[in-house]
C-alpha cells in the first residue's frame, strides 16, 4: 500500500511541475495576463484553460474505461461552489493571481505574489479550518444531490462519443479565437 501511495505522490509531483512549466511557459504567471483577462483584453488565459480542459476530456476518455484513472468526485453542493466561487473570484481581482499562477509567479520571482498570494492562501486556509466546524454546525456547508457522480459516471457507452466533439467545438472555440485577435 505504501508503494501505491508514494507513487501517486510522485506522479502528483511530476504532474504538478508540469503544470507550473506551462503555465510559466503560457504566460499566465504574470499580473498583466491576468488582469488582462480580467478586463477582457487579452484572452491568454481563457485558451489555456480550455486546452487543459480538452486535453483532460480526451485522455479520462481514454483511460477511464480501461479503469487506467479513478474518477472521484467529493461531496459538496452547488451553494458551496458558489460562496467559494464569490471568493475565489474576490481575490483573483485584487491580486491578479489564482493557487496555480501564484505558485509560478513566485517561481519566477515575483514579490506580489509571496506577499499577496502565498500568505493570502495561508492566511486564509487557517481562517477557514478555524471556520469549517461552526460553518456546517450553521448550515451554511451543505451537501447536494448534485455532487455524487461526475459526467463519467453517467456515461455508460464509448465516451468519444460526447468529448471528440465537445473537444472539436472548443478547438474552433479557441481558433476563432486567435484568428480575431482575441
Amino acid at each position: 500500500m505504501a508503494k501505491k501511495k508514494d507513487r501517486t505522490l510522485m506522479q502528483g509531483l511530476v504532474i504538478g511541475i508540469l503544470f507550473g512549466f506551462f503555465l510559466q511557459k503560457g504566460g499566465v504567471t504574470k499580473y498583466d495576463v491576468i488582469v488582462g483577462q480580467l478586463r477582457l483584453i487579452d484572452f491568454t488565459v481563457i485558451k489555456i484553460i480550455l486546452t487543459a480542459i480538452v486535453v483532460s476530456m480526451l485522455g479520462i476518455s481514454y483511460f477511464y474505461p480501461k479503469k487506467m484513472v479513478p474518477v472521484k468526485t467529493k461531496p459538496g453542493s452547488i451553494k458551496n461552489a458558489t460562496i467559494g466561487g464569490l471568493l475565489f473570484g474576490v481575490g483573483f481581482g485584487l491580486l491578479g493571481y489564482c493557487p496555480g499562477t501564484i505558485a509560478g509567479a513566485i517561481g519566477n520571482g515575483y514579490i506580489d505574489a509571496i506577499t499577496g498570494g502565498l500568505i493570502g492562501i495561508v492566511l486564509g486556509t487557517v481562517i477557514y479550518a478555524m471556520m469549517y466546524g461552526k460553518l456546517k454546525e450553521k448550515g451554511v456547508l451543505t451537501q447536494d444531490k448534485y455532487s455524487e457522480y461526475s459526467l463519467f459516471h453517467k456515461i455508460k457507452e464509448n465516451p468519444f462519443k460526447f468529448t471528440l466533439p465537445f473537444g472539436a467545438f472548443l478547438v474552433i472555440v479557441m481558433y476563432l479565437m486567435e484568428s480575431n485577435g482575441f
